[in-house]
């Protein structure tokens, strides 16, 4: 019998290994956009066991173990070991059966430690020795483990106020993997609460040297960060939203709307839509001068608990698809982007997979011809970035827009261990490819085309796309 995780897995016809083995399987990665701590890799961080790299932050798999009736110390405690937390998490493993987390768990650790068993509470033991010793050599450092997975380059996500030191360091050294920001200007369009705001600004104003207390001011403040975060090499932002905002608004309305929470008073629900609709398109403008690419997140419905985010605050398990209907939102957006003529290159990752075809139908009504796939649909995300979401993603652009210029796979991660999530998303693209090959929905005759395809979703289109 075959080990589970074997050099086929996924790979269901001859033409889909040939593509995978032939092609995609020796593609570079450029990871443009994750959450790795930079810090890491500045300082070459090398990680303590098993159970810290793969379960410190990772919310996928407290959700998995709280519904397998694991106690929440054995998650997010502060005085439990990382081994009592990683046997909890073995415990959990057999359980997860059809969940994307067995088809990761198993693929990180064939692939970064060469382990064939399935972990268990049998197993438990063995597996976290074999790759604590491992994780104790240089090769599996933070920066050992990107070279071992032939990471070209790296976007982390990062705040306008942030002083992108580790970054600066790295550039400084020359590190032969480029490590880039990307400009993350969420909290600045955060007006629900007037306090925090106000914090906000106050910490932003320190680090652009410009007096905030007019929203002109705040532009002005956000425009210096936006120039340092290019001298530094960032050449996407990336925008968490619940959805599209473009509400009308006038320059004095926006004004008066900063004018009152800056002072502290609450917004009503139009004031805080035409503040965000305001911030998205001065945000928007500021990438497009510079020729980047903007990033949209939206669908996300955060913090649903509200007694365990009081208790463990943002990302730590307790966000959900959301239910928003944004598509004449997203056109405004867009169209008054495009007949300014300020409209840059783009990505939108949708969360709720109803909308797959109105965002691959959306980006066809803005591509103009300037940049291939200038409009992109971005990879299966978060809830989405398993078998099943990659494939209803790639279907829905093939049927309504083109795969082949599809800029491919990132991580999304806060783990180093997450690599082998382009691994799984290749093997994905080149079984559906593979398949409609075997079932002549595509010519046989075209496989070099065809191989030549998933290279560039694997790796080519990202390097031509984003020139880093």
């Amino acid at each position: 019998m075959k080990n589970f995780i074997h050099e086929d897995f996924l790979l269901q016809t001859d033409a889909a290994k040939e593509l995978y083995h032939g092609h995609a399987k020796m593609q570079p990665i450029i990871d443009y956009h994750c959450h790795l701590n930079p810090e890491y890799i500045a300082n070459d961080h090398a990680f303590d066991n098993l159970g810290q790299i793969w379960l410190e932050g990772d919310h996928y798999k407290w959700r998995a173990m709280r519904t397998n009736g694991v106690d929440e110390r054995y998650c997010t405690g502060k005085d439990t070991s990382d081994w009592e937390k990683f046997e909890k998490w073995a415990e959990t493993v057999p359980y997860t059966m059809r969940n994307p987390l067995y088809h990761w768990t198993h693929l990180e650790l064939k692939t970064a430690f060469g382990v064939d068993k399935l972990l268990n509470p049998e197993t438990a033991k063995e597996i976290f020795d074999h790759c604590t010793d491992l994780l104790r050599t240089p090769q599996f450092s933070a920066r050992g483990l990107m070279k071992k997975f032939k990471v070209e380059v790296v976007c982390t996500t990062d705040d306008p106020a942030d002083n992108l030191e580790h970054h600066l360091s790295l550039k400084k050294e020359n590190f032969d993997i480029k490590v880039l920001p990307t400009w993350r200007p969420d909290k600045a369009m955060a007006v629900e609460n007037p306090q925090e705001y106000r914090a906000y600004l106050e910490k932003l104003s320190a680090v652009s040297g410009v007096t905030i207390s007019r929203f002109s001011d705040l532009i002005e403040a956000l425009r210096k960060r936006h120039d340092f975060f290019a001298a530094v090499g960032c050449k996407l932002s990336d925008h968490g939203i619940e959805e599209f905002y473009a509400e009308p608004y006038t320059q004095a309305e926006i004004e008066q709307i900063f004018n009152k929470v800056y002072g502290g008073k609450e917004l009503t629900k139009e004031e805080i839509l035409q503040f965000k609709s305001a911030m998205l398109y001065e945000g928007a403008v500021m990438d497009w001068e510079k020729g980047w690419t903007q990033q949209f997140h939206y669908g996300a419905i955060r913090n649903n608990n509200t007694r365990l985010f009081n208790k463990l605050g943002p990302d730590t398990g307790f966000d959900s698809i959301g239910d928003f209907n944004t598509a004449k939102a997203m056109s405004r957006f867009f169209d008054q982007l495009d007949k300014d003529n300020r409209l840059t290159k783009t990505i939108i990752y949708n969360l709720n997979p109803k909308d797959n075809d109105l965002i691959a139908t959306m980006i066809g009504n803005f591509q103009d011809g300037s940049v291939a796939g200038k409009m992109q649909f971005g990879s299966g995300w978060w809830f989405l970035d398993q078998k099943t979401g990659m494939e209803a993603q790639m279907n829905s652009l093939s049927n309504l827009g083109l795969l082949s210029r599809f800029v491919g796979m990132l991580t999304d991660s806060r783990s180093f261990l997450s690599y082998p999530r382009h691994e799984y998303f290749r093997r994905i693209l080149c079984n559906l490819i593979g398949n409609d090959i075997e079932q002549g929905l595509l010519p046989a005759s075209e496989m070099k085309f065809l191989g030549e395809m998933v290279e560039d979703i694997s790796y080519r289109n990202a390097k031509q796309f984003f020139k880093f």
